[in-house]
């Protein structure tokens, strides 16, 4: 595998955590640099790690994660998607997707998944893992941190649209995600 297509590869495995990440960004109240670093590297280092997980474990691995992968990422991002909505109509505080650990692995794992997959492939071919997972965690850590960036500054931007339109926007790609990630699983089924 060349490195242009490990590149490659790895925007298209950042692109679920690029959009959840622009989802914290139009959550946050202010620009969170501490909080953006911590998003983002819990979604490099899953992206890194489950290629690892994909080589190692083989088959057995993925058979059994994979029929619940895409259950669990619907369930999670349509939970935290929907309170964004609901919250954008209520007169509650600003809701913001939470940072703390836990919520971060599972947010993570939902979004890195397919990364599984890949590190399956990449042990089918027989090709090194080193430096495909490197590229995988740095890429995604900087789409990631580009889509909290970008979603703050998009927020701020719509701010005459209203803190709740952009509120329910935000909500909406995530239960988007899910229903994506839900839909592309049924649809290989």
């Amino acid at each position: 595998m060349d490195i242009y297509t490990i590149i490659a590869i790895g925007l298209g495995l950042a692109m679920d955590a690029f959009a959840v990440s622009l989802a914290y960004g139009l959550s946050f109240e202010d620009r969170q640099h501490v909080d953006a670093f911590k998003v983002s590297a819990a979604f490099g280092v899953f992206q890194a790690g489950m290629p690892v997980l994909g080589w190692l474990g083989g088959r057995a691995l993925k058979a059994w994660i994979a029929p619940i992968a895409p259950w669990l990422a619907l369930v999670v991002l349509g939970f935290l998607g929907g309170k964004m909505i609901l919250g954008a109509w209520k007169d509650e505080e600003h809701f913001r997707i939470s940072t703390q650990f836990r919520v971060l692995m599972v947010l993570a794992l939902a979004t890195s998944i397919d990364a599984l997959a890949v590190g399956l492939l990449i042990a089918l071919l027989g090709a090194p893992l080193g430096l495909p997972i490197a590229i995988f965690g740095v890429v995604t850590f900087v789409v990631s941190y580009a889509g909290i960036v970008g979603g703050f500054e998009l927020k701020n931007l719509l701010r005459n649209a209203g803190r709740r339109v952009v509120q329910a926007v935000g909500g909406l790609i995530l239960v988007g995600i899910g229903v994506r990630i839900l839909v592309g699983h049924l649809m290989q089924a």
